[in-house]
This record gives structure tokens, sequence and C-alpha cells, in this order.
């Protein structure tokens, strides 16, 4: 197959308009495909050869302004046109298409609980190709007007509002001009609840199985749906683009959820069907956010090429937690985005895949490159860029800009270079220079304080390492006692504002040097920071004692980065959230900071003879969790909210306790009770995750087998359940329990990708690292396999899931090295391989380190 280049798509979009597709598609002809029938109506500005993609099963036959064309001239996925005339053409395509099991295209899915089927669509970035006949690639934009057949007691969802004839056949209302990428169909016996806002129908829908989950928490996604519309509507002169407001919680989804226009997909993980935590409904509530700003970035305005992506993605993140802070009951969404999201864009900036937020145009020069720029550069760096850019232009001139563009710009496409011109229209500040530092250039910036106390006044410096200018707060604090505990706190002294370079070569503040000075103090840059001497041994001493949790997610994430870069031992970490997280109050907080320390320090930078007593440290901080969130009550559970006070505990502070304790458990005994009672002592009661996450565990431990395992699936035979059980298997520490899951994972090619991915979740273990030895070196020759036969989902999933993280060891990462070379390596393993090998040689660092 063929990969579209970016000189091909400017010869096309030079060649052709596209005015309109009319799309039929018949899902009633069968389990394995589907018939696709499609008129393509456009224009050539003159003569010349071009040509069409689509990825048949069949290719049944062509016509080009009437005459039959040869189905055999099918090159791949291209079919050649040649010698075009100028002027207005219609060309028609009848195919016959493969469902797929890998989320791409159309996903085919059979839900295990009660039988029914579901399909859906997810054709980004390419993906069109395999529903129907294309010119695919973002500029050629069109109208689509898309019917379907569906099966009787289906419901057709799609971009538009749909009808149903009497004979099953659905009319999808005509799209605004879109591009292919967007279009969207959701077929099945979906369960829906609707209702109209400002005068559109906005619905939620999910499998029928899902239900009860989905009407327990509808009050709650509609209320954000409804609140962010508003919002968006303050902020934005041009008003939401499409006739309805779908949103769809679809089996087997790949992605987080995709911003297709009127038809949001999400992963139905969003329906919830076990208990979660308040962070956790906020994540869902964000991404909410996040994909209604896509509306208006994206598909109102899209970008011309994929070198653009960010023009999407950075400011959909930044518009998504900035929107829920304003329009909802989630107040602290930077907090999270602070300890979650935004470690996620510096790991990203520190590895050899690194990009640029906007790449050069040269960086991006086919479709299989740009697929891989959806990382935590694209996203993270790129929102935390924004909020840098809102700092330090003013929102009142950012949003004029944004307006600006969407005018100019409305159902038509744009460049970075157009929307930096659209916001220079709107300040005297120079934002060209401003976007070559921070969008065109690549890596961390590091900012460290050096403070000087000197008598009745004190001096700071701040030592500058990049090219970025800056606009941050620094934080000062001092010692307090807490009269009504006795405890000793950190009080806010000042904050103030301090542009980077300094104007000065130091900043002269009035009064004896503050306890803990804190650069970056409301997190509005993107940088890793250092304290001084003083202030490091004020913070490790104090950081549950400091008042914002902003600041605390802050230096959260500069001993993360310390200890990634080496310059602190793992277990400073360690024993700091020992210390600290009994005490934290934010959740989120509790949540990062507890996983960096399950998956990054005990699991990879300390030594395997380290393991059991990090694990062991765990074990006891979340004792201690579970002792200060005693007494819950039913209604606790139903009412948590994210953040604890000693009068009022958080259930979900509980809930992560249980499940990292469960993870933590070296010895079967305690979670073995907790499973046969069906509760944890004091409470929660065990729901399908948590069963489903002890018996993991046994099966890690060696303290289960496969009668108990399908026992629970009896009980739990839910898509979840299936999930649960794989993964089970997969963890089973027995030779035969690898060989058949490696066999299904790497030979059998009929796992989904959702049980590829449980599969893989519990194959590999830390504590499994002698069984596990032989399959280091069968990894990179199967998996580079794998990839080829069956495409970038896999690909990616074998990349991210299926890699073999806990082979710590220098012959782990020649192998890997050598696997480099191999020139069968298609080009989502090669990216998700390369980050993998340098998160190894790094945490090989860390452990050399110390």
């Amino acid at each position: 197959m063929s990969v579209l280049t970016r000189n091909e798509a400017q010869t096309r979009a030079r060649l052709l308009d596209v005015h309109r597709y009319t799309v039929g598609l018949d899902l009633t002809t069968g389990e394995d495909t589907f018939d696709s029938r499609t008129a393509i109506r456009f224009t050539a500005h003159t003569a010349g050869d071009t040509f069409v993609e689509i990825k048949p099963e069949t290719l049944r036959s062509l016509r080009l302004d009437g005459q039959p064309l040869d189905p055999e001239r099918l090159d791949g996925n291209r079919y050649p046109l040649d010698r075009l005339t100028a002027g207005p053409h219609e060309l028609t395509v009848h195919a016959t298409m493969r469902y797929s099991r890998t989320g791409e295209g159309m996903h085919r899915f059979t839900d295990p609980a009660d039988g029914e089927t579901y399909v859906y669509t997810q054709l980004f970035l390419d993906d069109v190709q395999r529903v129907f006949a294309a010119f695919d690639q973002p500029d050629l934009k069109s109208v689509f007007d898309v019917t379907v057949t569906a099966p009787e007691g289906w419901t057709v969802l799609g971009n538009g509002t749909t009808t149903r004839a009497d004979d099953g056949r659905w009319t999808i209302a005509p799209t605004p001009p879109i591009s292919t990428y967007l279009v969207a169909v959701a077929a099945g016996p979906w369960h829906s609840v609707t209702t109209h806002h400002a005068g559109l129908p906005f619905g939620i829908h999910c499998r029928r199985s899902l239900a009860p989950h989905l009407d327990a928490d509808a009050d709650e996604i509609l209320g954000i749906t409804r609140a962010c519309y508003d919002r968006y509507h303050e902020k934005f002169d041009e008003p939401y683009p499409f006739d309805s407001y779908d949103q769809a919680f679809v089996p087997e989804f790949n992605a987080g959820a995709m911003e297709n226009p009127g038809l949001v997909t999400f992963r139905d993980e969003y329906i919830y069907r076990s208990a979660v935590t308040d962070t956790e409904r906020q994540t869902r509530a964000v991404v909410i956010a996040h994909e209604m700003a896509h509306m208006w970035f994206g598909d109102l305005v899209t970008l011309t090429w994929w070198d653009d992506i960010w023009l999407n993605e950075s400011f959909a993140e930044y518009m998504g937690y900035q929107t829920l802070t304003e329009a909802t009951r989630f107040t602290d969404t930077w907090t999270d985005f602070g300890v979650s999201r935004k470690s996620w864009g510096y790991d990203a900036d520190q590895r050899p895949t690194t990009h640029p937020v906007a790449p050069d145009p040269h960086v991006v020069p086919d479709t299989a490159s740009a697929l891989l720029n959806f990382d935590g550069i694209s996203y993270a760096k790129g929102a935390s860029a924004l909020r840098q850019l809102v700092a330090w232009l003013g929102e009142k001139d950012f949003l004029a800009g944004i307006n600006t563009h969407f005018a100019r710009h409305k159902f038509a496409n744009a460049t970075l270079a157009d929307f930096i011109d659209n916001l220079a229209t709107t300040t005297d500040r120079d934002v060209h220079t401003w976007a070559a530092t921070w969008l065109r250039t690549t890596g961390i910036d590091t900012l460290t304080a050096h403070v000087e106390n000197t008598g009745n006044s004190w001096n700071l410096t701040v030592d500058h390492t990049g090219n970025r200018p800056h606009r941050i707060t620094v934080g000062t604090y001092d010692h307090s006692l807490d009269t009504q505990t006795g405890t000793d706190q950190l009080t806010l002294r000042r904050r103030f504002d301090l542009d980077i370079p300094q104007d000065d070569a130091l900043t002269t503040q009035p009064g004896g040097r503050p306890d803990l000075v804190v650069l970056n103090d409301n997190d509005l840059t993107y940088a890793k920071i250092r304290l001084d001497p003083d202030s490091w041994n004020t913070a490790l001493t104090h950081l549950s004692g400091i008042p914002d949790p902003l600041t605390r997610a802050l230096l959260w994430n500069t001993t993360r980065d310390m200890v990634r870069d080496g310059e602190l031992h793992p277990t400073v970490h360690l024993t700091a959230a020992r210390t600290h997280l009994p005490h934290e109050t934010d959740l989120a907080l509790v949540q990062g900071v507890l996983g960096f320390a399950a998956t990054h320090i005990a699991d990879r930078y300390l030594p395997p003879e380290d393991r059991p007593t990090a694990l062991a440290t765990l074990t006891s901080l979340c004792r201690d969790l579970l002792r200060r969130t005693e007494g819950l009550t039913a209604k606790d559970w139903e009412q948590g909210t994210g953040t604890t006070t000693p009068a009022n505990p958080d259930p979900g502070l509980r809930l992560t306790a249980v499940r990292h304790f469960i993870d933590a458990a070296t010895q079967p005994d305690a979670i073995q009770d907790w499973l046969r009672e069906g509760t944890v002592p004091g409470g929660p009661e065990l729901d399908p995750e948590l069963r489903w996450r002890i018996l993991t565990r046994l099966a890690v431990l060696g303290a289960t087998d496969e009668t108990t395992i399908a026992q629970e699936l009896d009980k739990d035979p839910s898509a979840t359940g299936q999930e649960g059980a794989a993964r089970c298997r997969a963890a089973l520490p027995t030779p035969e329990a690898k060989a058949a899951a490696w066999h299904a994972m790497f030979s059998d090619d009929t796992l989904s990708n959702y049980l590829f991915t449980a599969t893989a979740q519990g194959f590999w273990q830390p504590e499994q690292s002698e069984l596990l030895h032989p399959y280091t070196a069968r990894y990179y020759p199967d998996a580079i396999a794998l990839a080829a036969r069956r495409g970038p989902a896999i690909a990616e999933a074998a990349g991210r899931h299926a890699f073999p993280t806990h082979a710590i060891d220098p012959d782990s990462l020649h192998l890997g090295e050598q696997a480099l070379d191999d020139p069968a390596l298609t080009p989502a393993l090669r990216r998700k391989l390369t980050d993998q090998l340098d998160d190894l040689r790094r945490a090989l660092a860390v452990r050399a380190a110390h």
C-alpha cells in the first residue's frame, strides 16, 4: 500500500476541487464484509493525471463520467485517473469492504454480554480508504451525503441528524464542507439518552449492556457537555457549525476519543462499570471538553497538511483543561495536567524521536510519518506552550486572534503561518519570534534558582539553560506553626512575576530570604525547575504542607525529573512519597505520584534486589491511606469529591490505596481473603474491576489457576471480563501459559486490538524474569513480522504493551538496537521501539548513577 506524500497532496490540491461525496453503505451483507458505493463530484482545474484511494476486499466497478474503468488497474490502495480533462467530473466506485478488528476503518464488535453487534468508523488519519473511495487528504474538503442500510433494530448515527426509511435505509443529513478523515458512522442497537440544548439535538449513546451505567452518569455527562458548549460560545464568535451533537461511547476504540463533527466517538471505558475516583471523572470531563473544542479547532478550521497537527491537538488540549476549570465543578484541572499530562510531554521531548510542536514541513513528508507525531509533544507540550502564550500575550488578545483565525478560515484549511499572522493582528507583541522559539524548536529549558541572603533583603538569580523566553511567577514561602494541629506548615509570603531572561542580572526582594523559593509557581511555562539547596531541603521535608496543590504538583514533577536525570536517588523520591502522601489532600497528586513510584521506581529504576523493599514501602504507604479513610459510608462512596480532609475522607483516595495495595502485594493471603469475602475490610465491596485486578495479581504470584479464572469469567462474561481473563491467563507463571499467550499475540492474528493489549499487559512481569528471559530475544523478530501483517494499530499495541519493559539489562538494549536496523520495521513500530529503547537506556543510566 502507498502512503500519500505531502508533494502528492499539494499537486492534487492544485488540480482538483472536490464538491460532494454521495456514499451508500450496506451493513446487511454478512459478518465479514460490507458493501460500499461512492459517487464523487469534482472539478479538474486543468488537464492532468491523479488518483483516488481505496482499500477494498473486492473492487467491483468504477465509472468516470459514465464510462466504465477497469478494476484490475487498482495498484495497492490507488486507482489511477489518467488524462483527466479540465472541467467537472463524476467518479462512481462500487466495492466490497472488510470489517476491522483493530479499531481502524469500519470496526465490528459483538458484545459477549448479550450477543449484540455494533460497528463504527475510525477514519483518522488515512483510513477512510477502508470504508469508501476518496481523495484522501485534509485540504480537499467536501460535502458528504451518506446513507446506510442497517439490520432491523439498529440505530444509525452520523455527522448530522439521521432519519430511517421503511426499507431499513438511514439517511444522514449532508455535512458542511469537512475533511475525509472526519466522516463518521456508528450503527447498532444503541442505548441512547437524548435531549436538546441551545436549539440543537444532543445525544449520548452506548452498547445496551452498558445502559444502566450510562443512565447513572447521564446527568453528569450531559451537564458537562452543556456547560462546555455554553462557555465556548462565550469565547468564540463563530457559532457551533454543525446541526447536532452526539457522543457515542464505542467498544474497542484505540484512542481516547475522536472529534468527528456532530458525532464524537469515545472509548466506552468512560462508561464506568465499576467505582472510579473523582480524578477519573475529571479526566472524562476533560476529554469531553477537548473533543468539543475540536469542533472549532480541527473541524471548522482544519490543518492543510499533517505537519500542523498541533493546530488541532495542542489547542484542544489547552482549551479542554482551561474551559473545564471555568465552566464546571472541576476547578483544579491544571493540577492533574501538571502531574500527569505535562510529564508525558517532558518525557517525549527528551527522547531521540523528539520534534518541534510545529515541525518543519520536510519533517512530515507523508502520512506514515505524520501518524508518529500524535504524542506528548503535540498534546501536552503544545498545550503548555499555549498556556505560556496566554500568560505572555493576555487572554483578551489571544482570544481575539483565535476569532480572527476562525472568521478567515471557516470551513477551509489553515497553516501555522496563517495562525500566527492572525494573532499578530490583535497585539503589538512579536508573536512571530515567539512562535519561532517556542514552536519550531525541540527540548526543555531548565531554570535554576540561586538565592542569596543580604540581611534586610535577598537576591534571586536564575540560571537559564535553553533559548526560549519565559514569563513565570516566583512563589516565596515561610515556615509557620499551625495553632490547631501544632504542626509546622508553609505559608505564602508573596508571589511576583519574572521575565526570563532577566532584565537585570539579579532580582532583589525585601526582607530575609524565604524558607522556600519556587520558580514557575503557577506552572504557566514549560521548563524543568531546579531549587536552591535550602529550598530543596524545605521542599523534601514539608512538601505536603505547601498550601497550593499546583505548587505541590510542580515540585513533585521536579523530583520526578531529577530521578529520571540521575540527579536524585529513586529511594529519595519513594521516601518523600511515603512521608507526604498520607497527608496529601489532592487526589490527582496521590494518583500521579503513586503511579510513578510503582511503575518507574519499583519496577524499573531500582535493581531487582531492591524491589521487595520498594514494594513493602508502597504497601505500608497504602495501609496508611486505608487507615486515613476508614469509616466511609455507602453514601460517601456514591458522592466522592476528589479532595480529602481528616474529617471528610475521599472515597477516591481509599480506592486508589486499595488498587495500589493489590498491585504491590508480594504475598497472596490478604488479597485472597478480600476476593473470597467480596469486600475490602471497611470497604469498598469488590466490583468487577477490583476482582479482576486481584485475580491478575494472584496469577502473577502463582496463587490462582485456569479453573478460578474461568469461574470468574462465568460471573463476568462482558467484554471487560474477557479482557480480564486474557490478562490473568497471560500472567500465570507457567511455561504453558506463557507459550499460549505468545502464540495468541504473535501467531494467531485473531485477537482484537483490546484482547491483544490485555494479553500483553499480563505477559511481562518483573517477578517472572527467569521464566520470561527467552522471550526477550523472540520479541523483536516476532513484533516486526506482526506489525507488517496487521498494520499500525496493532504495531502501536505491540510496541507499547508487548515490549519487554522490565528487562533492564544491556543485552536487552543491544538486541533492540540491532532490531532498529531491520529493513522490515514499519514506521509505527520503529517509533515505539525507539522510544522504548531510550527509556531502557535511561533506566540503565539511573541504576548506574547510584
